[in-house]
């Protein structure tokens, strides 16, 4: 039944399509502005909702597991998308699975407005974890169906730049705002602009790429390559049980994703409890997403090149280094 209704979907190889990035650049950078848009919402809770959630949001004085919960079940969400969203593209289109991310966003601004405890703010990050889940995944995938094989490393380099600019950008941006305009206020309107553009955009110019992933299909059948389907289950089971190298690499997606957590929950605090000012806090914290989007410039094409294995090793080198310095 799942593989029917995938070629129906999928159809026939179109005669007119190709990969590379070159030849489909217009439709390769509007979902390159879907992950820039998709950054920016994130980003909008980096440094404002953390560091004034007790004066803004009702947090109780010193609630540190509270505070942190807002990011655990904003990433527990976001998972359990992530690993959905690919199969559910799969039968019902990228496109229809990135708008349904951002028509999901919707109440978000309008929680962030009037709600009246922490419990509505760990609701909105509910939202924005299927926002993430949907739209990220959504708009790198389209990406990779565009792209050549080779260009995979280069692809996931630039999506990780726009994305994690984006962040930083919005961390600095809503402190602005939220200076001008008071933290309900700020967040409220940088959101819903946002969401609304990203809304938009996906309606109206993003195009449906599952055509270009059958020819990729297609080219790996020509070439002899085994492409037997799985199941969920039976993916799920072979990247975190059976597979040592796919438990390698989750392993340390999650050894990064744990001190990405770090920078988001403490640091706002430390640097508001330091008589830093909010707008300081941003900008201090907006380094380190924009190193980190920057250096995928270089890292995402080297991979191509050098392969992904020495880059990773090296990335939790770093990554101890950077934990043990805070």
């Amino acid at each position: 039944m799942m593989a029917s209704a995938e070629n129906r979907i999928m159809g026939e190889v179109q005669p007119d399509i190709e990969h590379g990035i070159a030849i489909n650049k217009h439709q390769f950078s509007l979902n390159l502005i879907q992950i820039f848009l998709v950054g920016l919402t994130i980003g909008m809770t980096r440094v404002v909702v953390p560091g004034l959630a007790e004066s803004e949001f009702g947090l109780a004085d010193n609630a540190f597991f509270l505070l942190a919960s807002f990011v655990v079940v904003f990433g527990i969400v976001k998972a359990v998308m992530n690993l959905f969203a690919g199969k559910l593209s799969e039968t019902h289109g990228r496109k229809t699975v990135l708008l349904w991310g951002w028509l999901i966003a919707l109440p978000i601004p309008f929680i962030l407005l009037y709600a009246p405890s922490w419990n509505w703010i760990i609701f909105a990050t509910v939202l924005l974890g299927f926002n993430q889940g949907l739209c990220w995944s959504m708009a790198l995938n389209s990406k990779l169906d565009l792209a050549k094989s080779t260009q995979k490393g280069f692809v996931n380099g630039v999506n990780e730049f726009a994305g994690y600019a984006a962040v930083g950008i919005a961390g600095v941006a809503t402190a602005y705002i939220v200076e001008l305009m008071g933290a309900k206020e700020g967040l409220f309107w940088f959101s819903l602009v946002v969401i609304i553009a990203g809304l938009v955009l996906a309606k109206w110019t993003i195009v449906e790429t599952l055509p270009w992933a059958k020819l990729h299909h297609q080219n790996a059948l020509d070439a002899g390559q085994k492409t037997k389907p799985q199941t969920l289950a039976q993916l799920f089971k072979e990247g975190s049980l059976d597979n040592k190298y796919l438990v390698a690499l989750n392993q340390a997606g999650l050894v990064e994703k744990f001190t990405d957590a770090l920078v988001w929950i403490f640091l706002p605090v430390y640097f508001l409890s330091q008589d830093i000012s909010l707008i300081e806090a941003g900008a201090i914290i907006a380094v380190y997403g924009v190193v980190w989007g920057g250096s995928q410039l270089i890292t995402g094409p080297l991979s191509d090149k050098i392969g992904r294995k020495s880059l990773i090793v090296w990335g939790m080198w770093f990554c101890g280094l950077g934990v043990m310095a805070v």
